[in-house]
């Protein structure tokens, strides 16, 4: 286990790295109270007022009436109807939805937006996810070992001296430039395009989705106004899919580079206190031999 040397004792940094890592949880709760509180009071607020609003336009209604109906479109929405539009909207189920909704399964994001309502629809999805899950992340760990095999022919040839230290750094920063750009920077200006959302919004719904949060307050071809060609979600999935191999690998190394960084500043032997020793021992004369005749 690694350890910490504090005044000549060796101390675990494990309980160290428990406390930073629930003050960091600690951190993200207080700042996005602060953030987040204030405006869902004001939208509570807002929308308790356009209730009363509407109850007073259309006095043949009382409240029971319109809460039932607002219980009715939250439990629509549940189930993957858009409140918006009306009955000719496409369906949430065709092929490239349901293409997209596997991939979102086998890859743990899950939006939250569409699940299966029926109990075989439940039951499939369990026994779906239970042997795709696995077999998404050894078609992950494949695309992870082909990276691995160009860095290997990339670093047999970076042997010559003077060629390593540059050649590493140029790589690195190749992968991440390319992989950004492809996966983080790129993407949202499509989305922005056809979803008509904003840049920030496009590049929200990039990194929440490639990450496997998945909060699913944006999904892509869910807007009814909108008209979406047939492959629109599957092109995504696949992009999905391909932006996760990457995204894991960046944090493989972001997480490499912690515990490396860790070990250096807590695993690190009091070598002081060895030199130390060295230096009187070197510097002490040889003890003469004493010879006893027999």
């Amino acid at each position: 286990m690694p350890l910490l040397t504090v005044h000549n004792r060796q101390i675990s940094w494990a309980p160290l790295l428990v406390l930073g890592y629930l003050f960091y949880l600690l951190l993200g709760a207080m700042v996005f109270q602060l953030l987040e509180k204030q405006a869902e009071t004001h939208f509570r607020d807002q929308f308790q007022l356009e209730k009363l609003k509407f109850l007073q336009n259309y006095t043949c209604l009382d409240r029971q009436a319109l809460e039932h109906f607002v219980q009715v479109l939250m439990e629509a929405w549940e189930k993957g109807v858009h409140p918006e539009g009306n009955s000719t909207n496409p369906s949430n189920w065709d092929f490239s939805n349901s293409f997209f909704f596997a991939g979102t399964v086998v890859t743990t994001i899950g939006y939250g937006n569409l699940s299966p309502s029926t109990v075989a629809g439940q039951i499939f999805c369990v026994f779906y996810a239970l042997f795709g899950v696995p077999l998404n992340l050894a078609f992950l760990n494949q695309l992870g070992k082909g990276l691995n095999a160009h860095l290997i022919t990339l670093e047999r040839w970076v042997q010559k001296p003077g060629r390593a230290q540059v050649v590493q750094t140029l790589t690195v920063a190749i992968f991440l430039t390319t992989g950004t750009v492809l996966f983080l920077v790129f993407p949202p200006l499509v989305f922005s395009y056809v979803e008509g959302w904003s840049y920030g919004e496009g590049f929200y719904f990039t990194f929440i989705t490639l990450s496997t949060i998945g909060f699913g307050d944006y999904v892509v071809g869910t807007n009814p106004d909108k008209h979406y060609i047939p492959v629109y979600r599957s092109l995504t999935a696949i992009w999905i899919v391909f932006g996760l191999a990457w995204l894991a690998l960046v944090f493989n190394v972001g997480a490499d580079l912690m515990e490396k960084f860790l070990q250096l500043k807590w695993h690190k032997p009091d070598l002081s206190l060895a030199e130390g020793v060295t230096t009187k021992l070197e510097d002490e004369p040889e003890q003469p031999r004493i010879h006893i005749p027999s």
